[in-house]
């Protein structure tokens, strides 16, 4: 059995991605954690909840941080819809959040399973704020996959900058200075033929359960904001794409190790995923701005590929199990 710790900003494709870690039969979700992003936190909170329900779990969903470090929230409705599943009016949930503070949570989970994986969705603020805590956390965990940033330089709120990354890039300096064994999983990863096109919403409505209608369904709205923004037709993951490669990490076809930064000072490029792809960072005229990586090896492992047939398989595959 494998343990994932989830940490979300819970809107539509988070949703998705949730339910592909609570059907896989080899993985117990130990702890959800909520932050803001996409929605407020409190939004996100009760999406996780109404998640966990539609999949007949028991997990246990606690809410974390309200806002970024040290900036004001900026959300993503635009994107997702004022309650980040669309606006289609899904009824209100019973279950409540778990006592408990969701970095404190973070911490005892990587204590009591040596060989945790986290999955982070969202902003990267609960988990600094967990390592600002506890730096030996960094060494705690088998493996942090990340959803976030433009390795490519490719962004989608910004030029340059993706959204997780951009809404607190001081949290994911901290996260990618500290040392954590991080998979980053870029924006770029979900588009071109990672989109699902019309024939695989096709697809996904004729495995006729209730998580693949809620998967189109609450996806809606981002299908729309999606080719505005881009101009690509069809329904475009990001987190269920990084899901599928938390699950199979084979599903990620190129990878490489670098040590790589956020820039959190300047406007134009803030959020920006600074990629050290011909490890420069270790010459001596480097030394100042790249100095807290001296004597390191580099700990952020950077997919640029992905199989497209075998992600959209492992999709398909979580939202054909009916729940019992």
């Amino acid at each position: 059995m494998r343990y994932f710790l989830i940490d979300t900003d819970t809107a539509s494709d988070d949703a998705v991605a949730l339910i592909m870690a609570l059907r896989a039969p080899d993985v117990e979700v130990v702890a959800i954690t909520t932050v803001a992003g996409n929605v407020g936190v409190d939004q996100a909170t009760r999406n996780a909840l109404y998640t966990v329900e539609l999949c007949g779990s028991s997990a246990r969903v606690y809410q974390g941080a309200a806002e970024p470090l040290q900036r004001p929230l900026q959300d993503a409705t635009w994107f997702h819809g004022r309650d980040g599943l669309g606006d289609r009016g899904y009824a209100p949930v019973s279950a409540r959040p778990a006592d408990g503070d969701a970095v404190q949570v973070i911490l005892d989970c990587a204590a009591q399973y040596p060989d945790l994986e986290l999955v982070t969705l969202g902003p990267l603020t609960n988990i600094a704020r967990a390592l600002e805590r506890r730096p030996a956390l960094a060494q705690r965990l088998k493996r942090c996959v990340v959803m976030g940033g433009a390795p490519c330089c490719v962004g989608n709120v910004t030029p340059a900058a993706e959204y997780n990354i951009w809404t607190d890039p001081e949290a994911a300096r901290i996260v990618l200075r500290s040392g954590l064994p991080v998979d980053l999983i870029g924006w770029h990863l979900c588009r071109g033929p990672a989109v699902l096109s019309p024939a695989d919403i096709a697809r996904t409505l004729a495995l006729n359960t209730d998580l693949a209608r809620f998967a189109i369904d609450c996806n809606g709205h981002a299908r729309q904001a999606f080719l505005e923004q881009t101009g690509e037709e069809g329904i475009s993951l990001p987190d269920p794409v990084a899901m599928a490669i938390a699950l199979d990490r084979t599903i990620g076809t190129s990878w490489s190790r670098h040590h790589v930064d956020v820039e959190a000072d300047r406007e134009l490029t803030r959020g920006m995923t600074v990629v050290d792809q011909l490890n420069v960072a270790g010459n001596q005229r480097n030394c100042g701005v790249w100095s807290h990586f001296q004597g390191r090896n580099p700990a952020t492992e950077v997919c640029w590929t992905i199989d497209v047939a075998r992600w959209k398989e492992a999709l398909f595959r979580a939202l054909a199990s009916a729940v019992l």
